[in-house]
């Protein structure tokens, strides 16, 4: 075991297995208690906690030390295993059956009185105190064992990866702006003034240098930054696993990928079945209202617009007659108790979400429907599989705007009628996407992924004259919703590179300054390849447990992107502003506000 015998030759947990013989450990002062002369006290380190005797007729001068000891004080103690009694063992921690004798301590380090309690019980703190006292929080027990699911889980990461013979490079972290769909952090050139650096979105074009390169298997565990609004499951400097390789298709990413996902998930216990599911982007969006689905979830999304425009309704027949859809959800026994205001209420939601209304109804005992429109609604139930009790909503609209608004209250339906089991992990692989969308806001086609991704084969002849029906050869890998990875095949053709470029609006002067230097590359042998990007955040906080990824960051930044910690972002001396030829545009009064 690595560490100085002055100071520990078991950890706490060891402690375990030694009864019968003398030890030393370290670490610091979970509990301390009294109990008449004796004073037992809870020592705590990386690998758990163990008990501590004082006796005050067998170490009378431990014991005159334990009794000045503070919670969090960081202590020394030689003494010797013993097993505990019968109707004293706790059998809630692996060393409960013993507990250590001591015959010596020295107070490594005296505490102040600590911000909040380490233990995991009683009344959280608040994240802006846990924050500032970061180095406390991470002595918790829980926020402990996310950090060290997380170090296995990269283990596990790099073991699959060597294994199937992928080199780790790493690649500048300073490096020039891109277009790569978010703000840049952005870092001034003392030596180069007046010129910038900016932290990179994603390793995205040194990984494919890397394969013109000849690396042919590559991957990093890559820091990224990104200058964008935050949530729960977003920072603006995040870690991801990058992987790329040539000479592959999507099915050999995809098969690497789910190696690793089942190498790290049983890092927590977990057996995850192989293969995924795969489902394209267009029944994704049909059938889930999302390119994220959650399958964990049963409820689909109902297509009725033929149906609904035989009816009398105005609204559906409108809606019909202008080519948009009806398009419904069943919500299992959501429909009991459901009263004539609650339906409103749902109606607002929904309008709230874009939708123009909502028309909802309750499966009754009989058959029949309970709504206010429900003379419009003859076979509804049938033609959907709604069953006494359930809850049925339809949305009438364009396609994307049900799509969009049926999506989003799919998953609020499951979460609020608890229709999400637990322990159940459904990973789904979503292809497929289109290669670009239409931004209506600029007029012009945007990349969906990015502007290498590889239209899909049979497409190519449609770059130019039908962009929004190409497809492109990119993937996502999704878990409960949740989108953990994704990636795509990459243009290694120079011809097709170029006719992407002029369908989103790229001349050639303006992609050569831009990207010039990939594009030599691609010039100059390039093979074909492809990859994928792991957001091992979003991984290791749905491993542990968490609904943050600030639960399994060492030190993560608030939402508004504040490190309570360091008081970071903090200003500047007017001196290093002088050195790189920048200065502040910021009113002194309103700097820092």
């Amino acid at each position: 075991m690595i560490g100085a015998a002055r100071y520990r030759t078991h950890t706490a947990v060891d402690a375990a297995g030694a009864v019968g013989q003398p030890l030393r450990v370290s670490g610091w002062v979970h509990r301390r208690r009294d109990h008449g002369g004796v004073i037992f006290i809870d020592l705590r380190d990386r690998s758990g906690i163990v008990q501590l005797v004082f006796h005050p007729e067998q170490a009378p001068v431990a014991h005159a030390a334990a009794e000045r000891l503070h919670l969090e004080d960081v202590i020394c103690v030689d003494g010797t295993v013993v097993a505990r009694s019968a109707g004293t063992v706790n059998p809630r921690i692996p060393t409960g059956a013993v507990e250590i004798a001591v015959t010596g301590m020295e107070r490594l380090a005296e505490t102040v009185p600590v911000p909040f309690s380490v233990e995991d019980e009683g009344t959280e703190p608040s994240e802006e105190l846990r924050l500032t006292y970061r180095y406390i929080d991470i002595r918790r027990p829980r926020r402990l064992a996310a950090l060290e699911l997380r170090s296995r889980v990269v283990r596990a990461m790099r073991r699959v990866l060597d294994d199937e013979g992928f080199l780790e490079v790493e690649t500048p972290v300073l490096t020039r702006s891109t277009p790569e769909g978010a703000r840049d952090f952005l870092v001034p050139s003392r030596l180069n003034q007046g010129e910038w650096y900016a932290l990179p979105q994603s390793p995205q074009l040194f990984k494919q240098l890397l394969m013109v390169g000849g690396i042919e298997r590559y991957y990093q565990i890559a820091r990224c930054f990104r200058d964008e609004d935050l949530r729960a499951d977003r920072q603006p400097e995040f870690t991801q696993l990058d992987i790329e390789a040539s000479f592959v298709e999507p099915a050999d990413i995809e098969g690497l990928t789910e190696q690793v996902l089942v190498a790290c998930f049983a890092e927590a216990g977990i057996a995850l079945p192989t293969p995924f599911p795969r489902i394209s982007f267009a029944d994704a969006i049909r059938r889930f209202g999302t390119d994220r689905p959650d399958l964990r979830v049963g409820m689909e999304i109902h297509d009725w617009t033929g149906a609904a425009g035989r009816t009398d309704f105005a609204v559906f027949r409108a809606v019909s007659e202008a080519g948009g859809v009806v398009r419904g959800l069943v919500v299992p026994g959501a429909g009991d108790g459901l009263s004539r205001k609650d339906g409103d209420e749902l109606m607002v939601e929904a309008q709230a979400l874009g939708a123009k209304g909502l028309v909802w109804a309750v499966v009754q005992e009989d058959g029949s429907l309970r709504s206010p429109v429900a003379r419009f609604l003859d076979g509804l139930a049938a033609d959907l599989g709604g069953s006494p009790g359930d809850l049925i909503v339809l949305v009438a609209d364009e396609e994307a705007v049900v799509s969009d608004v049926l999506g989003t209250l799919r998953g609020r339906f499951a979460e609020r009628h608890g229709l999400i089991p637990d322990g159940v992990w459904a990973p789904v692989w979503v292809d497929g996407f289109p290669l670009v969308g239409w931004n209506a806001g600029e007029g012009r086609w945007d990349p969906l992924h990015h502007p290498f991704t590889a239209p899909h084969p049979d497409d190519v002849g449609g770059i130019g004259s039908a962009p929004g029906e190409v497809r492109s050869l990119a993937y996502d890998v999704v878990l409960n919703g949740i989108e953990i990875g994704g990636g795509s095949i990459r243009i290694h053709d120079q011809a097709i590179q170029a006719a992407v470029f002029e369908a989103i609006g790229i001349r050639p002067e303006e992609a050569d300054d831009r990207f010039g230097f990939l594009l030599r590359a691609l010039r100059l042998g390039a093979p074909p390849h492809g990859g994928i990007a792991l957001g091992l955040d979003r991984l290791v906080m749905l491993l542990a447990g968490e609904r943050s990824i600030r639960d399994v960051i060492a030190f993560p930044k608030t939402a508004t992107g504040a490190d309570p910690l360091t008081g970071a972002p903090a200003g500047v001396d007017d001196a290093q502003l002088r050195d790189l030829a920048v200065r502040s545009t910021v009113p002194p009064a309103a700097a820092g506000a």
